[in-house]
């Protein structure tokens, strides 16, 4: 029986899985692009596109994605996010298809958040 036991009273410490976790609360997404679906209220929903390279012209992005989408869309600056598109509707798989087929992010560089 080991000291953790003994203080324990015999019985085994539980695991804790974040023990060696070097307390840096930071989400290590360099390279990736993020897709993600918020809900809105009833049946509305926003689509989320974040971690594009600050070199693209978003502006200019998010005026391609409204034309092909036929959606309304802005450029959000957030504080922690960075600069974030927002597209109203589900357009999940379309951003994905479009940001591969114009070569502006690779296939495995692109995470779909959501169902």
């Amino acid at each position: 029986m080991n000291t953790e036991q003994a203080l324990l009273g015999g019985v085994a410490a539980p695991f804790d899985p974040f023990a060696d976790a070097d307390g840096d609360d930071q989400v290590v997404t360099k390279g990736f692009v993020h897709i993600r679906l918020q809900q809105r209220n009833g049946r509305k929903s926003l689509t989320t596109v974040q971690g594009l390279d600050d070199k693209l012209d978003l502006a200019k992005l998010t005026k391609a994605f409204k034309k092909e989408f036929c959606c309304n869309g802005c450029v959000v600056d957030n504080a922690e996010l960075g600069k974030v598109i927002q597209l109203q509707g589900d357009q999940r798989e379309k951003v994905k298809a479009f940001l591969a087929d114009e070569q502006i992010a690779s296939k495995s560089m692109i995470k779909v958040h959501g169902i």
